[in-house]
């Protein structure tokens, strides 16, 4: 029999939940209101299938370009290209820059 490649081909211990952190996540994740030129985790929920991202873009950074409608368009810098993502706030995360104050 043929091996499926899918779209999540491969991403079983990627996509999954850890026991204690199964079902919906909070509410603060997803009213949480991002602009333009914010940076971005991308951090796949299992959960929502339809909008998530390709699992290779799992755990990048990104910056964010534009909005449409509920989603948002991303641009990751991948080797030397620059690739634009469309996904909901749902597989973001804020990226907080913490400096070290000497």
């Amino acid at each position: 029999m043929r091996h499926s490649h899918g779209y999540r081909n491969r991403g079983r211990k990627l996509l999954r939940q850890h026991p204690r952190e199964r079902g919906y996540r909070g509410l603060s994740r997803l009213m949480y209101e991002y602009n333009i030129n914010d940076k971005v985790i991308i951090d796949i929920d299992p959960t929502y299938i339809e909008t998530a991202p390709h699992r290779r873009y799992q755990g990048k950074i990104g910056t964010i370009v534009e909005k449409r409608g509920r989603a948002y368009v991303i641009e990751i810098l991948v080797g030397s290209k620059i690739k634009k993502i469309i996904t909901t706030p749902e597989h973001m995360k804020p990226f907080a820059v913490q400096q070290a104050q000497n």
